[in-house]
C-alpha cells in the first residue's frame, strides 16, 4: 500500500474515533446538568452548516448512494430515540443515561470504519465525506425532533402538575 492511500484510509478513522470518543464525553455529561428546548436543537442547527461541503462539487455523491445513506440514517435514529430516555429530578428535566448509548456508538463508529474501509476503494474519499454526513444528519435530526416532542410533552406535564 502505497504511503498516500495509507493516510487517506487512516485519518478519517482516527477522526471518527476521535469525534466519537468526544460526543460519547459530551453526551455522559449532559446528563448531569438538566436538559433544555434549545440544547436539543442546537446540535443539528449546528450540524446543519456541514452541508456547505456540498458546494464542493467533488463532496456530491450520486442520487441512489444519497438515498442509501438516508435510510441507514434513519435506521440508525430509530435505535437513538428508542434508548432515549428523559426523567425528572428535583423538579428538572434530565436525560437519562443510557448504558446503551455507549454500546450504540462504539457500534457506529465500528459500522462507519468498516463501511469506509469497503467502500474507500471504490469511491473517491470526498463523495464518502457526503455519504457520512448525509447519513450522521439523517440519524441526527430524526433522533432530535423525537427527544424534542418527548421533552416538551413531559414539560407541559411537569408544568400542569405545578401548576394544579
Amino acid at each position: 500500500m502505497e504511503e498516500t492511500s495509507w493516510i487517506v484510509i487512516v485519518i478519517p478513522i482516527l477522526i471518527a474515533l476521535f469525534m466519537g470518543s468526544a460526543a460519547l464525553v459530551i453526551r455522559m455529561r449532559a446528563s448531569k446538568r438538566p436538559t433544555s428546548a434549545k440544547l436539543i436543537i442546537i446540535p443539528p442547527l449546528a450540524m446543519s452548516t456541514g452541508a456547505l461541503m456540498f458546494l464542493y462539487e467533488p463532496t456530491r455523491p450520486p442520487f441512489f448512494y444519497v438515498m442509501e445513506a438516508i435510510v441507514a440514517g434513519l435506521l440508525f435514529s430509530l435505535i437513538l430515540i428508542y434508548t432515549s430516555k428523559f426523567e425528572v429530578r428535583d423538579g428538572e428535566i434530565y436525560l437519562k443515561r443510557s448504558k446503551a448509548f455507549a454500546y450504540i456508538l462504539v457500534g457506529l463508529l465500528v459500522v462507519r470504519i468498516i463501511l469506509r474501509l469497503l467502500v474507500g476503494q471504490d469511491i473517491n474519499p470526498a463523495e464518502i465525506s457526503g455519504m457520512f454526513f448525509i447519513l450522521a444528519f439523517a440519524m441526527l435530526l430524526p433522533w432530535r425532533i423525537a427527544m424534542l416532542i418527548r421533552y416538551m410533552k413531559l414539560k407541559q406535564g411537569l408544568n400542569h402538575y405545578t401548576t394544579s
